[in-house]
């Protein structure tokens, strides 16, 4: 071919190269299961050529750190939070060392105790290089490196020390003593990284799991790497290359909406991770290899902004704790840095009174230069009426931020075999003048399960986990039929969504149930700015006997004709029994809850309308409720 004719050709060839070079990270190819990929260009000679030679390297680098030292003389969000840094760091110092101390089969709060000194000495440290904190740094670091191990049988405890560990030899750039950063890289390596390569692999399930264990432990592997890449170049670069290989698996639960299906609380965890390990990637590589542009994640902000209520709880379904904290969400400010949306900032809680702050997260250290590298390119909204599907699908109503009445409204579809999930499909939250009348009662404690012996994992029909008033059908506002548990793996999913006036969901519940109905289906309407609609329709089986209408709640019941009253801080709420009014409701006390072992919760109580099979007159009946305030 003539070299005039291939000229033309080359061109082509160059601008296509240098297309796919800057085409977005996560890869059009999926896996074997149809879950997208990242990109994955990791081995030994990849990281010699591309890692930052210089620290710190890890969510700091020069550039990095030359904007946070600027945004902290200009910038009152920032000044303010590092003060907080501040107070916290000065408490760590009279503080006793750490010591290797287990709960039950557990050493993550003292993982999670190391995180945080070192995210509260290490930011303190970067920007005032004061020996004192130094010093103490120095022995925090040889302390938690002399434990015997980091428990690897919990690899949630390696993954967060070993970010610990990771960050506290980065944050002070080869200024700790050379035989500190000796042991401290060999503790990585041998006490960190190494146990995740076991022979038989019994460790390291989570490394391609899909719940936050993924997200944490490859998140902990990944700074482990970093900081020792130099020393075993081989080593880092297999365990790298293995979490961009597994994360998506994990991050494929957030697929297609932004739902954490783990709730709230567990959102802030494998999320958070998931963000100190985008930013440790874009600093030590100058790229997160498409980790922050994963279909669902950057859309997860607004499912975690819309999960926090009028009140100051949570819509706490699943594992999830009831009530967030007093400071600002410096995890939701990676997201408003990485989107310019204003409505992911929490400027007002940024700049409460430090004294008025509760003690800083562990990450917040991180989370410093996140705040520092905000620029507002939109004021940004949240919807009011907003449904996400996946694993969990849940839908919410609000009456967005200046409502005079507080009205919010969370429903949920899903099945039991969710990771932590519970048998909670079509239940709600309902809240009115920032009183919670409807309630999910939430998570309890693990350990104090566990050490009884209490199996609270299986996902089973039969497992012991749904005993529990907080796992099963009988502990949320939702339908039962004959009295039996919901099917642990019939999923409901959203099937109708309207966000206009008025907003509306359908869920479609049959799945639950099982052969015990025909079909069900649940609706939500908020048909006014004070009330809730309920609408359930359903067509009996030959299994079926009765269906029961639950609402779960701990205000004051007083049974009315055609419905019930609820009181509860000087307000009330009226329950209108708009479809059966001749059938009366009842008053469960569950205070105290069935079993010891059940969550006791004051003044908890279960509303029913029980409706035996003999007055099922139609091939579809019809529940409706209203739920009205004033």
């Amino acid at each position: 071919m003539h070299t005039k004719t291939l000229r033309p050709i080359l061109r082509l060839f160059v601008v296509l190269i240098s297309f796919l070079s800057v085409a977005p990270a996560v890869d059009a190819q999926t896996g074997a299961e149809g879950i997208p990929t990242l990109q994955n260009p990791i081995t030994a000679a990849y990281l010699k050529k591309n890692l930052r030679k210089s620290q710190p390297r890890l969510v700091l680098n020069r550039d990095i750190e030359k904007r946070l030292k600027q945004q902290l003389k200009a910038n009152p969000a920032v000044q303010n939070l590092y003060k907080a840094i501040q107070r916290d760091a000065a408490a760590i110092q009279n503080e006793p060392l750490l010591e290797r101390k287990q709960i039950g089969r557990r050493l993550l709060g003292v993982s999670r105790e190391m995180l945080r000194r070192v995210n509260m000495l290490g930011m303190v440290y970067r920007i005032e290089k004061n020996p004192a904190v130094l010093r103490r740094i120095n022995d925090e670091v040889l302390a938690v490196c002399r434990f015997s191990d980091w428990n690897p049988s919990h690899y949630l405890d390696v993954g967060e020390m070993a970010l610990a560990v990771a960050l506290a030899l980065d944050w002070t750039a080869g200024d700790l003593p050379k035989a500190t950063i000796e042991e401290a890289e060999k503790a990585l390596i041998e006490k960190g990284i190494q146990p995740s390569w076991p022979t038989e692999n019994k460790n390291a399930w989570w490394a391609y799991g899909n719940n936050n264990w993924n997200q944490v432990c490859n998140g902990g592997m990944i700074a482990a790497s970093i900081a020792i890449a130099e020393r075993d170049p081989e080593l880092a670069a297999k365990t790298i290359h293995r979490a961009l290989d597994g994360l998506p698996n994990a991050l494929h639960e957030y697929m297609p909406s932004g739902i954490y299906p783990e709730g709230s609380t567990y959102w802030d965890y494998g999320t958070g991770f998931s963000v100190i390990t985008i930013a440790m990637l874009e600093s030590a590589f100058g790229t997160d290899f498409g980790y922050g542009d994963f279909p669902g994640f950057l859309e997860s902000a607004t499912f975690r902004v819309l999960t926090n209520a009028p009140s100051g709880m949570y819509y706490n379904f699943a594992d999830c704790g009831d009530r967030r904290g007093g400071n600002g969400d410096l995890v939701l400010a990676w997201f408003a840095k990485r989107t310019g949306n204003g409505a992911y900032f929490e400027q007002d809680r940024f700049l409460k009174p430090v004294d008025e702050m509760r003690r800083l997260a562990r990450l917040d250290g991180a989370g410093l230069v996140w705040a520092a590298q905000f620029e507002e390119k939109t004021a940004g909204s949240i919807p009011t009426a907003w449904k996400g599907d996946g694993a969990n699908p849940v839908v919410f109503f609000t009456g967005g931020p200046n409502d005079p009445h507080q009205y919010y409204f969370g429903g949920k579809g899903g099945r039991g075999t969710v990771n932590h999930g519970n048998m909670d499909a079509g239940s709600f939250v309902f809240e009115l003048d920032g009183i919670r009348w409807v309630i999910d009662p939430g998570n309890q404690n693990y350990e104090d399960l566990e050490k009884t012996g209490f199996d609270l994992w299986g996902k089973k029909q039969n497992s012991q986990r749904w005993t529990l008033l907080t796992k099963n059908n009988f502990g949320h506002s939702t339908l039962t039929v004959n009295g039996q548990l919901h099917r642990v793996d019939g999923m409901a999913t959203i099937t109708k969504f309207k966000e206009g006036a008025p907003p509306e969901a359908t869920v479609d519940l049959t799945a639950a149930f099982g052969d015990l109905l025909a079909s069900a289906h649940r609706r939500f309407v908020k048909d006014s700015p004070t009330s809730l609609l309920i609408e359930d329709q359903f067509s009996p089986s030959e299994k079926t006997e009765e269906v029961t209408w639950q609402l779960l709640t701990t205000a004051d019941v007083t049974i009315q004709p055609g419905g019930a009253l609820l009181q509860q801080d000087g307000k009330s709420l009226r329950i209108e029994n708009l479809s059966h009014p001749d059938l009366r409701f009842s008053v469960i006390s569950l205070d105290p809850a069935p079993l010891a072992l059940d969550r006791q919760i004051k003044g908890l109580k279960r509303i029913e309308l029980r409706i035996p099979r003999w007055t099922m007159t139609q091939s579809e009946e019809t529940i409706r409720i209203r739920l009205s305030g004033k």
